[in-house]
């Protein structure tokens, strides 16, 4: 999936502090800064490369993958263009 610039975006998220870009690279990534149920959400939009719409329509899954041991909360959702 390649992230996107939505027109809602109002910040962008750099490396966490520490990262090692060398071992692996982590870009800049636009967000949108907003609250779910009065509790502060960030917001990031991204949108299928054409061979992962085809794996999607043909019944694959979206995989969420977060670095760490564990998840925080998080939603997946589509976005109406």
């Amino acid at each position: 999936m390649n992230k996107h610039q939505h027109h809602t975006n109002n910040a962008v998220l750099g490396a966490p502090a520490g990262w090692n870009q060398a071992e692996v690279p982590c870009s800049a990534l636009p967000i949108t800064r907003t609250e779910c149920e009065g509790m502060p959400a960030v917001v990031s939009y991204w949108k299928p490369t054409a061979e992962e719409l085809a794996m999607l329509n043909a019944g694959g899954s979206v995989a969420l993958w977060v670095c760490g041991d564990s998840m925080p909360p998080v939603s997946l959702q589509v976005d109406p263009a």
